[in-house]
């Protein structure tokens, strides 16, 4: 979710001078007229899940862990099916691509799912050191990275959950998986607790980082985007955002300069603004390529954005609404510059019957577990210290992470 407050709104009045300048976007004649005035290195970067796939493996080098990448079959069903996230124009089968890490016997599964604007190569940082604990299996899910990108047809938040949490759900029966530690970053964290409330009895501890979808517009806080949507500029941002106009047509918009806007994203947000460890100049280089492709690929997963989150990423169907009905113990880890507020996660503590504490890591913002690696493992091992340590209670929080 970080990519679409830092970028999202800024970028609009970019892309649409761009596509007037250059007619990006417009009819094949006027392609044609314009491939006459550009040379070959300045026309359209193409991409498909081949080149994600390539692009994923190109960063993953930077893992010494072996790893099994895969694209798990989750079925198929005909035009019309009553089975949401089948809603398409097209009966082909679904693949969810995944990544399974070389582990020791016995070690306990920890699936780990990504958040909005990203995919699982995002947790780069983070394979090594947990693959020595955990049995780690990581995914890209339906409609985004590498997996499958079926034509999003979904028209209601309804329908839209549907389509994350069956899918994950097939893809959970088809690699045999019962009892698993799950693990969700931002819209993943969303994703993860919504298919815990609906299949508890498969996950055997949540991990929420950075959680999205904890707060609402009827909260007082929110007041401020009722504010700026009375404002011309807040006009026209909702009106786009009820367009569900993503972040990604923006990349898409921009053709042969989407990469350099992306790789100007990458080395502010994980460079020049780095909230803790600066990546190295390779991994820049390879996060940037592979988060390109995921980006440009065709519209799938992204269009989600609308039916999840109001304009301002509040949930139309907050979490803390259904904190009660909680069935699964949980931790929540929160980067102490995440603009994720923690605060809801301390609200929806209170009406949780289930174990649930709160964990912030320093410098770390809302990828965490990219801007402070070492911090963030430290938190997900205290996390997880009853499936790791013979005497859990015996096991203290880490020195410098902090208990909300």
């Amino acid at each position: 979710m970080n990519i679409i407050r830092s970028r999202w709104s800024s970028s609009i009045s970019t892309m649409a001078e761009e596509i007037k300048n250059t007619g990006l976007g417009s009819s094949a004649t006027t392609a044609a007229k314009t491939r006459r005035f550009w040379p070959s290195v300045l026309r359209w970067i193409p991409t498909s899940i081949d080149h994600i796939i390539a692009a994923e493996k190109r960063l993953l080098s930077l893992v010494k862990t072996p790893y099994l990448q895969e694209l798990v079959n989750v079925g198929s069903g005909p035009p019309g099916s009553k089975v949401r996230w089948f809603c398409s124009s097209s009966d082909e089968p679904r693949f969810i691509n995944t990544v399974t890490f070389d582990s020791k016997d016995n070690a306990p599964t920890l699936v780990m799912v990504h958040g909005y604007g990203a995919s699982q190569g995002f947790f780069f940082r983070n394979f090594d050191a947990l693959a020595s604990r955990f049995r780690v299996i990581a995914i890209d899910q339906l409609g985004w990275g590498g997996s499958s990108r079926p034509d999003f047809t979904c028209r209601s938040t309804e329908e839209t959950e549907a389509w994350f949490i069956d899918s994950f759900e097939e893809w959970r029966k088809a690699k045999n998986l019962s009892n698993f530690i799950l693990l969700g970053h931002s819209f993943g964290g969303y994703v993860a607790a919504k298919y815990a409330l609906k299949h508890p009895e498969h996950v055997q501890h949540l991990i929420l980082v950075g959680p999205a979808g904890f707060s609402s517009e009827s909260e007082a806080k929110s007041e401020w985007i009722t504010r700026f949507r009375a404002t011309w500029k807040g006009a026209i941002l909702n009106h786009l955002w009820e367009s569900n106009f993503t972040p990604q047509k923006i990349v898409r918009g921009l053709g042969p300069w989407g990469p350099d806007m992306v790789r100007r994203y990458t080395s502010a947000r994980f460079g020049t603004h780095s909230t803790g460890d600066v990546l190295t100049e390779e991994e820049s280089r390879l996060l940037t390529d592979y988060i390109y492709h995921t980006l440009a690929a065709k519209a799938s997963g992204e269009l989600c954005l609308k039916y999840i989150f109001s304009f301002g990423a509040f949930a139309r169907m907050p979490l803390l609404q259904s904190a009660a009905e909680w069935k699964v113990p949980t931790t929540f880890i929160y980067g102490f510059q995440d603009w994720m507020d923690y605060m809801g996660a301390q609200e929806a503590r209170k009406h949780m019957k289930v174990p649930c504490e709160i964990i912030r890591v320093p410098q770390g913002g809302h990828f965490v577990f990219i801007d402070n690696p070492s911090g963030f493992h430290s938190a997900v091992l205290y996390a997880c210290r009853r499936f790791l340590s013979p005497d859990p209670e015996s096991v203290s929080l880490p020195e410098g992470l902090t208990s909300a």
